[in-house]
C-alpha cells in the first residue's frame, strides 16, 4: 500500500512541486519515498512518484518506482495472489530479485501486457511506464479498492492517488465543483458515484476495472479489461451453494493475510466481521485482534454479541468508546484530510478505530466491505425479495411475507420499506433511497434536483438493486472512506468479499435462496456454520460499523449551535433560516440528521478549499 503520484505531457515540473508533492504522500507510505523522471523526446516529459507503505518484502530492494527492463512501475494496492503468479513465472524460466508483489506485477505486465490482469487477484492503482517508446498505462482494479484521479490540462496529464498530490504538482487548487457538491448536499452520498464528477472541476477517477494508455503524442485510449458476468446457475442445489461459497471465501482470506506485517480486524457484532475473524483464528489459527467501536445509542450498541464472539473464538478485542471531545476540529482534519465532505458520520468513527488500531502498532486492517451486496442485507432487499419470489414462486412468497411481517415490519425505519408489496406494485420505485430529496432541495439558494438512475446490469431486481449497490452506491464510498482514513494513520485496508472469484460465484446463486423465514446473508450464515459461533449466525439484528451523528454533535450546545450558524461561504448556498429552522427541533427524523450531516461538511469543504 502506497501513494502514487505523476504526470505525463509537454510541461516541465519544478523540484519544489515534486519535493511538496511527496512530502504530502508520507501518510500513504512513511517507509521510503522516490521519484524518477524521464525525457522521451524534448517535448515529452514523464514524472513518477511515489511513497511506500512496506507490506510486503521490507527490504529497501522492493522499493519504487521499481524497473524491469525498459520498463518502470508504481503500484498502490497489493496482489494476493502472487506467489501462485510467482511460481508460473519462474516455471516459465523468469528470474526474480526480490520477494515483493511489485516485482511480480511488473513482470506479468511486461510478459503479457494489460492482458496479464486477469488472472491477477487484487486491489490497484498503478502506472507504467515504457522508455522504448514513451507509452504510459494506468489502472485501477476491479472493484475501485484503490483510487486514481486524473486531471488533464492543455500541457499534459496529472494522476495520483489523492488530490492534493494533484493540487501540489500543479502549484494550486482547482475550483470547487458546486454541482456536485449540491448533489451530495441533496441526495447524499448514494449519488456521488452515479456519474464521473468530483467534487472539483476538471479532476475525475479512472474507473473500477479499466486501463488509460497515453503515448507520447498525448493520445489517450481507454478501455475496460473485466466487466461482471451476472449469470444464474439454476441446477445448483442449495448445499453445493453453500458449500462453494464457503471454499471460496476460505480462500479469499487465506490469501489476504499474506502479509510481512501483523494485521487487525475491524470487529462489529455481525455476521460479516466474524466469518473472516473466525476464518482467521479458527481455520489458519492466526492471533487475531479485533476492534470495534463502542456506542451508547441503544440502536447501534452490540457489545452482548461482541463479546460473545471475542469470548467463543478466544481472540485479543479493544473497545474504542466514542469519543466526542473536539468533534469540530477533529473533523475539520479529517475533511482536509478526505479532499471532500465526509460522506457519513459512520466514518468519523471508523477514523477513531483506525487511530487506535494504528496505535497497537499494526499496518492492515481488514473489514467485511461488500458482504452484503454479495449476499443480500439491507432492508431494500426485503421487498425486492418478496417481488420477486410473488412471480416465480407463490407458496415461498406467501411464506416469506408472514416471516418480514414477523421479524422486519417492526424494526424498519424509512416510511416507504413498511410496505411489503412495494416492488409488486411499482418495480421502478426507488424514492426510497433518495429520501425527502425534494424538501431538501428547498434549502438551496438555486433551483437545483437530481432524478435517481441506476444501471441496468440485469433482469432480476433484487440482483440488480445489488449491483448498483456494489458498482456505484454504497461499496465505492466505503473504499474512498476506508482508504483515505486508514491512509491518515499508514495503515492498508484489505477487504475479502471483494474477491473476483467469490464475487462470480455469487451471481450465480438463484434468488429464491438469497433470503429464508426473513432472514439475509442465508448463504453466508450457513456457510460459516461450524465456524463462527452460532449465536452470530443466528442473530437478526442488523447494526453493522455504524454511528449516530448526536453522539458527537450536541446541537443543544450554543457554542456548536453558534459554529453551525457562523458567517460562512455555504450559506451562498444554502437558505441559513432552513437550517436555523432544523436546529430548533427537538427531534429530527433521520433523513434529517443525515442531511444535517451533510451540511456540516459541505461548510467545513468551502471554508477549506475556497479560502
Amino acid at each position: 500500500m502506497c501513494g502514487i503520484a505523476g504526470y505525463i505531457g509537454h510541461a516541465t515540473l519544478d523540484k519544489p512541486l515534486l519535493e511538496n508533492c511527496l512530502d504530502l504522500m508520507k501518510r500513504r507510505g512513511p517507509n521510503s519515498a522516490a521519484s524518477y523522471q524521464h525525457r522521451f523526446t524534448p517535448d515529452h516529459h514523464v514524472y513518477f512518484l511515489h511513497s511506500r507503505l512496506s507490506i510486503i518484502d521490507l527490504d529497501d530492494r522492493a522499493n519504487q518506482p521499481f524497473r524491469f527492463g525498459s520498463k518502470v512501475l508504481i503500484f498502490n494496492g497489493e496482489l494476493y495472489n502472487y506467489l501462485e503468479i510467482k511460481k508460473e513465472l519462474k516455471d516459465k524460466g523468469n528470474e526474480f530479485l526480490t520477494e515483493s508483489d511489485t516485482e511480480v506485477l511488473i513482470q506479468t505486465l511486461a510478459q503479457e501486457g494489460w492482458m496479464g490482469l486477469d488472472k491477477c487477484e487484487g486491489m490497484w492503482s498503478f502506472a507504467l511506464y515504457d522508455e522504448s517508446d514513451g507509452s504510459l498505462l494506468l489502472s485501477r482494479d476491479r472493484f475501485g479498492e484503490k483510487p486514481l484521479y486524473l486531471y488533464q490540462d492543455t500541457h499534459g496529464l496529472y494522476f495520483a492517488s489523492e488530490i492534493k498530490f494533484i493540487f501540489a504538482l500543479l502549484g494550486h487548487k482547482l475550483e470547487v465543483n458546486y454541482n456536485h457538491l449540491y448533489r451530495f448536499i441533496v441526495n447524499g452520498y448514494k449519488a456521488i458515484n452515479k456519474g464521473r464528477e468530483t467534487f472539483f472541476k476538471g479532476i475525475r477517477e479512472l474507473p473500477a476495472a479499466s486501463l488509460l494508455t497515453i503515448d507520447p503524442a498525448g493520445n489517450e485510449t481507454s478501455r475496460g479489461y473485466w466487466k461482471p458476468q451476472i449469470e444464474t446457475d439454476y441446477s445448483l442445489t442449495y448445499e453445493q451453494i453453500v458449500e462453494q461459497a464457503r471454499e471460496e471465501l476460505i480462500r479469499a482470506v487465506k490469501i489476504r493475510l499474506r502479509s510481512d506485517v501483523p494485521l487487525a480486524f475491524c470487529m462489529s457484532g455481525g455476521v460479516d466481521s466474524n466469518s473472516l475473524i473466525s476464518i482467521a483464528k479458527n481455520i489458519f489459527n492466526y492471533d487475531v485482534h479485533g476492534f470495534t467501536i463502542v456506542n451508547d445509542d441503544l440502536r447501534y450498541e452490540e457489545q452482548e454479541m461482541v463479546e460473545h464472539a471475542v469470548n467463543s473464538l478466544d481472540i485479543r478485542h479493544t473497545a474504542i468508546p466514542v469519543n466526542t471531545q473536539d468533534f469540530l476540529p477533529k473533523l475539520q482534519t479529517l475533511v482536509k484530510q478526505h479532499d471532500a465532505p465526509v460522506y457519513t458520520i459512520t466514518y468519523f468513527a471508523h477514523w477513531l478505530l483506525m487511530s487506535s488500531i494504528a496505535e497497537h502498532g499494526y499496518r492492515i486492517s481488514i473489514s467485511g466491505t461488500a458482504a452484503d451486496e454479495l449476499f443480500t442485507g439491507y432492508f431494500d432487499h426485503h421487498p425486492a425479495y418478496l417481488a420477486e419470489v410473488y412471480h416465480s414462486d407463490p407458496a415461498l412468497h406467501e411464506d416469506s411475507l408472514y416471516a418480514w411481517k414477523k421479524h422486519i415490519q417492526p424494526i424498519v425505519r424509512n416510511p416507504y420499506l413498511s410496505n411489503p408489496s412495494l416492488f409488486i406494485e411499482n418495480p421502478a420505485f426507488r424514492d426510497h433511497i433518495f429520501l425527502n430529496a425534494d424538501e431538501f432541495s428547498k434549502y438551496l439558494h438555486s433551483n437545483w434536483n437530481e432524478a435517481f438512475t441506476e444501471t441496468e446490469f440485469c433482469g432480476s431486481l433484487l440482483r440488480n438493486r445489488m449491483l448498483n449497490e456494489m458498482f456505484h452506491e454504497a461499496v465505492p464510498v466505503i473504499l474512498h472512506e476506508d482508504d483515505l482514513n486508514a491512509m491518515y494513520y499508514s495503515i492498508e485496508n484489505r477487504s475479502p468479499f471483494l474477491d473476483r472469484q467469490l464475487f462470480d460465484f455469487c451471481q450465480k446463486i438463484p434468488t429464491k435462496y438469497l433470503m429464508r423465514d426473513g432472514l439475509t446473508k442465508v448463504v453466508l450464515r450457513d456457510a460459516m456454520r461450524g465456524i463462527v459461533p452460532d449465536k452470530v449466525l443466528d442473530s437478526r439484528r442488523k447494526v453493522g460499523f455504524n454511528a449516530p451523528i448526536f453522539s458527537f454533535l450536541d446541537t443543544k450546545n450554543p457554542d456548536v449551535k453558534s459554529y453551525l450558524l457562523d458567517q460562512s461561504p455555504i450559506f451562498d448556498h444554502i437558505h441559513k433560516e432552513k437550517i436555523e429552522q432544523m436546529l430548533a427541533k427537538e427531534q429530527l427524523l433521520n433523513s434529517e440528521s443525515k442531511f444535517l450531516f451533510y451540511f456540516l461538511n459541505s461548510k467545513m469543504f468551502l471554508e477549506e478549499f475556497t479560502s
